[in-house]
C-alpha cells in the first residue's frame, strides 16, 4: 500500500476531529503541522504521543518511515 496525503490526514481526523493538517511529504516520509484545540494544556509530549497514536501502525509496518510533527493551538498557530 502506498501512503498518501489523504490517509494521513484521514487517520490524524479519527482520534483528532477539529485538527487543520497541514502535510509536506510523499511516499514514505512526511511533515505534519496540526492545529488543535485538543493540544490546549497538553505537554509536548502528549501532543506527539496523540498524533503518532493515529499513524503507529503504519508506522510499525514501515509504510510510513518517518513523521516530523509540530502541534500548535489556534492561539500559538496565530502567533507563528
Amino acid at each position: 500500500m502506498s501512503i498518501n496525503d489523504a490517509m494521513i490526514e484521514e487517520r490524524i481526523k479519527t482520534n483528532i476531529p477539529d485538527a487543520e493538517i497541514i502535510l509536506d511529504g510523499e511516499g514514505c516520509s512526511y511533515k505534519a503541522t496540526i492545529i488543535s484545540e485538543m493540544f490546549d494544556g497538553m505537554s509536548p509530549v502528549k501532543k506527539h504521543q496523540a498524533v503518532y497514536a493515529t499513524v503507529n501502525d503504519l508506522i510499525e509496518s514501515g509504510e510510513l518511515h518517518a513523521l516530523t510533527i509540530k502541534t500548535f493551538t489556534p492561539a500559538q498557530w496565530k502567533d507563528q
